[in-house]
């Protein structure tokens, strides 16, 4: 690979602000270590799915680099498939997966996704989900170049 740092794709939590910061803190602090993306997101985007190994540029909320991500497993899956597991990995304080479920529905369902997708997605069991677990890459950690 050998990417310079400035090279990464940046990823950005949620949107600029409150909710991107406590994600921001919550990677820092080793609390999270899993996030998920709506499928239709990235399709409208026209992006392609994340792969294991690839890594990110975590943004703060004035879009600057605040941490490096390598992630270590995705797959999609229906929203139905999410655990409790995978749900306290995503570090927001999540007791079970019903707490998750229900944030990721207001989240998924909120002004500024509709408004970017040009509709409001349909979110229920079926709804396919980008589940995505990482680690956190220390500055000196080249990947063992």
């Amino acid at each position: 690979m050998g990417h310079d740092d400035d090279t990464l794709p940046a990823l950005e939590l949620a949107f600029p602000g409150p909710e991107r910061d406590r994600g921001v803190a919550a990677i820092l602090s080793g609390r999270k270590t899993a996030l998920t993306g709506l499928l239709e997101i990235y399709e409208h985007a026209g992006e392609a799915v994340p792969v294991t190994g690839q890594r990110y540029s975590v943004l703060d909320s004035e879009n600057s680099p605040a941490v490096t991500i390598e992630l270590v497993d995705v797959r999609i899956v229906p929203m139905k498939e999410i655990d409790d597991d995978f749900a306290r990995a995503e570090g927001r304080g999540y007791r079970d997966v019903a707490e998750w479920r229900a944030a990721h529905e207001e989240f998924f369902r909120s002004a500024g996704v509709s408004e970017y997708l040009g509709h409001t997605p349909v979110i229920d069991d079926d709804t396919l989900v980008v589940a995505q677990r990482f680690r956190v890459v220390e500055p000196d950690d080249s990947g063992g170049q």
